[in-house]
């Protein structure tokens, strides 16, 4: 059962991939671009119709919402679009990233950064003002 669900949550990682490169299509028309984008904005927004901490119906409008978006564009497009798109969204799902440990460590140096920047500026506004 969980492997079934896994399955089903890299598909829907690729689709929501895919359907971002069909609504860039050319062949697409403006009303299901109009579909994919607001499907795209629900998905990605952490606004929500029901709030995702209310135990089970938090996810359920998620798990209603974005397929059903999903499926009526792909009701507004040509097959032929969507079978592209989504080969195109596997391959980059599949290609190798940067390495992780060169962008944890980026990561972490602006960070380290952006707090001595803090620091230095609460010092200077305490001599100058404070002392």
């Amino acid at each position: 059962m969980w492997n079934r669900l896994r399955k089903k949550a890299g598909d829907l990682r690729r689709d929501i991939g895919a359907l971002y490169l069909a609504s860039r299509h050319p062949w697409v028309p403006w009303y299901a671009r109009a579909v994919a984008a607001l499907t795209l904005a629900y998905a990605l927004s952490p606004i929500d119709l029901i709030p995702d901490f209310i135990p089970v119906l938090g996810y359920l409008d998620d798990a209603i919402i974005i397929p059903a978006g999903l499926a009526l564009f792909l009701a507004l497009i040509p097959s032929e679009v969507w079978a592209e798109c989504r080969s195109s969204a596997q391959e980059i799902i599949d290609r190798p990233g940067p390495g992780s440990r060169a962008v944890a460590v980026a990561i972490v140096a602006f960070w380290i950064v952006l707090a001595l920047w803090a620091v230095r500026s609460i010092y200077r506004f305490f001599r100058v003002y404070i002392g």
